[in-house]
C-alpha cells in the first residue's frame, strides 16, 4: 500500500517522503539516549526534556530528521496493519518519540490549536478480519473505537484534519486478485483526497478556560 501511494501520488504530482521505519531500522524506544544536552540531568521527565531538545536542536538525529520530514509535508500517510487492536509498536515508537512536546503539542496547544493545526492525515490500515467483525455490534465492537486512540487522542489532538481511515479487510486471507482490487480501490481513494470530509473532533473555542463546555442558552 505504501508503494502504490508513493507511485500514484507521484503520478497526480505530488512530491512524495517515505518514511520506512523497518528498512530505516528506526529506534521505537523513547529514552535519555533521545536528548544530546539535558535541561536536568537527575531527573528524566521525557516531554520536557522533548521541549528542551526542541528548542535547543539537540534531540536525537533520527527524530530530527522524521521531525523535518513531519513538517515538510501537507499530508500525512500512515499505513500500517493493525496489532492487538492497537499500532505496531514500531509506529508507537515513532508518534512518541517524533510528535515533541513544545513543538506539536504542550499546555492548551491541542486539537483545532494543536502545532500540527493545517496539516491533513489519512490513516491506511490493512486488518485481518472481516468488516462485520467490527460493526458496532460485532464480535470486536466498532473499528472506529479501536482507532479513537490514534484518530483522537494523537492525530486530531496535535491539530491535524484527520480524513477518514481506509480499511484494507481480511488481507492475509484473501487471494492475490482481491489484493489487487483493494490496491485499486485505495488508488481511486487517493484521487479524491481533496473530497473528503474530515472527521469532527472538538474545538477549543467551545469550551471555557477550565475546559469545561460551554453553556448554551
Amino acid at each position: 500500500m505504501c508503494s502504490v501511494a508513493t507511485e500514484h501520488l507521484r503520478g497526480l504530482g505530488h512530491e512524495v517522503r517515505v518514511s520506512d521505519l523497518y528498512a530505516t531500522n528506526f529506534n521505537p524506544v523513547a529514552s535519555a539516549t533521545d536528548f544530546g544536552q539535558r535541561k536536568n540531568p537527575d531527573y528524566l521527565v521525557y516531554a520536557l526534556e522533548q521541549r528542551h531538545g526542541h528548542e535547543t536542536g539537540s534531540l536525537a538525529p533520527d527524530i530530527r530528521a522524521e521531525i523535518g520530514k513531519l513538517l515538510w509535508c501537507d499530508m500525512l500517510v500512515l499505513n500500517f496493519p493493525i496489532f492487538w487492536f492497537s499500532t505496531p509498536a514500531m509506529l508507537k515508537g515513532w508518534i512518541d518519540r517524533v510528535l515533541v512536546s513544545g513543538l506539536v503539542y504542550g499546555g492548551k496547544r491541542f486539537y483545532d490549536r494543536g502545532g500540527l493545526t493545517g496539516k491533513r492525515v489519512m490513516v491506511s490500515i490493512t486488518i485481518g478480519g472481516q468488516p462485520h467483525m467490527f460493526a458496532p455490534d460485532g464480535i470486536h465492537g466498532s473499528l472506529d473505537d479501536m482507532l479513537r486512540h490514534l484518530l483522537r487522542g494523537t492525530l486530531a489532538y496535535t491539530g491535524m484534519t484527520v480524513l477518514p481511515p481506509f480499511v484494507a479487510w481480511h488481507v492475509p486471507y484473501v487471494s492475490a486478485e482481491m489484493r489487487g482490487q483493494v490496491l485499486q480501490s485505495y488508488r481511486q481513494r487517493l484521487e479524491k483526497l481533496d473530497a473528503l470530509e474530515p472527521l469532527t473532533f472538538p474545538r477549543l473555542d467551545d469550551y471555557d478556560s477550565t475546559l469545561a463546555p460551554l453553556q448554551v442558552s
